[in-house]
């Protein structure tokens, strides 16, 4: 019998199956099957307000973990990604309020065309690299949205489209909970499909187009068609995250897809961390809690200097950039490396050394 009070010393596979697990010892299996537990449970003690919160972070940490495939997985910039959920957004509405399509066919499709439409804005990664690759997925970015606007008969231009929300029969996802629901149910389908893609041979050579594409290609990784599946694959999610916000918000209008919602989108995998699934979740609740946290302290100091509320919308960019640029000093890899120095910390602790 095992006594609880002894540590267990080293850590033993004896099958494939263990060694390729995705979390291989018991205490991590453990961990994340409680922190799913805390998050299936979390409507319920919640009230709307941190429910919608939370369903939001969600929807767009769908989006910065496709930005993550691309950028931080296989080293291609994108600053487009504002444009490439327009597309996501724009599809799903368009095919359900003027196609009649439901949203459980709508949702696939969109993900399926913006995949097309950034893989076609990424045949130029090739030839292009670092800013001048950076430089032509913002062509993208104006080119899209230049249609949305203009286009006035499909996308309603500047007015927008209205949305109604997912219904399944009779049911309609119209409350906050049933929508947190439906979020993490993507957010989880996302995040295990894109912790095995790395494991897999397709993701093993995107990581090395990454690390240094002349000695990938001398090795036979045919760069061309592995830098297109990472813009389409990348895109795919960004179209899915797009579409499942438009449903959400029930608006869908150019000015939520400008270039303002790129850079907070590169500011998520920045500060969450480059190359890590959880970090691009990590970043994207951190991004959508900022401004809340700031607003509320703002409010509590309000109350004994009663102009600073005020000025807080004007210094509120300059926070968000001061924070970006603290981070990228002092904590390049982001709050997934922070999250691992702690952990490390502590698995030894009190005999650090």
């Amino acid at each position: 019998m095992k006594n609880p009070f002894v540590m267990g010393c080293g850590e033993f596979r004896i099958s494939y199956r263990q060694d390729m697990a995705i979390y291989k010892i018991p205490r991590v299996r453990s961990r994340v099957i409680i922190i799913l537990t805390l998050f299936l449970i979390y409507p319920i003690l919640a009230s709307p307000y941190y429910i919608s919160l939370a369903t939001i972070a969600g929807i767009a940490a769908i989006g910065a973990i496709g930005l993550n495939i691309l950028t931080g997985f296989t080293g291609q910039i994108s600053i487009g990604v504002g444009a490439f959920l327009g597309v996501g957004g724009y599809t799903s509405a368009i095919l359900t309020t003027k196609l009649g399509f439901p949203f459980w066919v709508a949702l696939p499709i969109s993900g399926i065309i913006t995949a097309g439409v950034g893989a076609l804005f990424g045949i130029p990664s090739l030839r292009l690299k670092g800013l001048y690759l950076a430089m032509a997925t913002l062509a993208a970015q104006v080119i899209i949205i230049f249609i949305i606007n203009r286009w006035d008969s499909l996308t309603g231009g500047t007015a927008g489209l209205v949305v109604q929300r997912p219904t399944i029969g009779n049911f309609s996802f119209d409350s906050e909970i049933s929508y947190y629901y439906l979020m993490f149910v993507f957010l989880f389908i996302t995040t295990l499909f894109t912790m095995n893609l790395f494991r897999s041979r397709v993701g093993r050579a995107l990581v090395a187009v990454r690390d240094r594409d002349l000695a990938a290609e001398v090795m036979g990784i045919d760069l061309f068609k592995y830098k297109i599946i990472a813009f389409a694959v990348s895109s795919f999610f960004v179209g899915i995250s797009g579409s499942l916000m438009g449903h959400y918000t029930l608006v869908i209008s150019p000015e939520y897809y400008g270039i303002g919602i790129s850079i907070e989108y590169l500011a998520m995998i920045l500060i969450g961390g480059l190359g890590s699934v959880m970090g691009s979740i990590y970043g994207a609740v951190f991004i959508t809690l900022l401004p809340v946290i700031l607003r509320e302290l703002m409010n509590l100091l309000g109350a004994f200097f009663p102009d600073l509320t005020a000025v807080f919308a004007g210094f509120r960019e300059i926070i968000f950039g001061a924070i970006i640029i603290l981070f990228l000093v002092y904590e390049p890899e982001g709050i997934a490396k922070m999250w691992r120095n702690l952990k490390d910390y502590f698995k030894i602790w009190p005999f650090s050394y």
